[in-house]
């Protein structure tokens, strides 16, 4: 009698990890049914039918309160974070008080992409010019989420630059 009750109580809580825990036919699902299917030929073969029948009606009866409490709102919300998450990996550009028009130096090559310094901010970097070698001066023209647009400022436009 003890194996019938050990494996209904194996079934059920086989149940609601694959409710809960592994969603989707799993080994939690077949193994729930496996000790369902165990708990109830046991029953049948070894008592009769009565008590098969008792435990087939047990099984189901535990199987739906444990979906029931399984599914309730409160179950849930007791699982569930409740930490949420504020910040980002990289500030963007404009946080760090990068501005269209700014020139910088590439500290890699840009193969479109790579390090460029502008001001004392590292940034990662991608060109619309192809390729941009080290230590190139180097516009900004946009930003793409935490990534500087840049261009190459060519020697007379860097000229014009330093005279200002």
């Amino acid at each position: 009698m003890w194996l019938i009750l050990i494996l209904v109580l194996i079934g059920v809580l086989l149940l609601v990890a694959e409710l809960v825990l592994l969603p989707g036919i799993s080994v939690a699902g077949i193994g729930s049914l496996l000790a369902f299917g165990a708990a109830i030929f046991y029953a049948f073969i070894q008592y009769g039918v009565l008590i098969g029948l008792v435990t087939l009606t047990a099984a189901v009866l535990l199987s739906v309160l444990a979906v029931f409490i399984s599914l309730r709102a409160n179950t849930w919300q007791r699982l569930s974070l409740k930490a949420t998450i504020d910040s980002t990996s990289t500030p963007t550009p404009q946080q760090n008080n990068i501005l269209v028009g700014q020139t910088g130096t590439t500290l890699t090559r840009l193969a479109p992409m790579g390090k460029v310094r502008v001001g004392e901010v590292t940034a990662e970097a991608k060109t619309i010019d192809g390729y941009i070698n080290p230590r190139q001066s180097v516009e900004v023209i946009g930003f793409e989420n935490t990534v500087v647009i840049v261009r190459a400022v060519h020697h007379k436009q860097q000229e014009s630059i330093n005279q200002i």
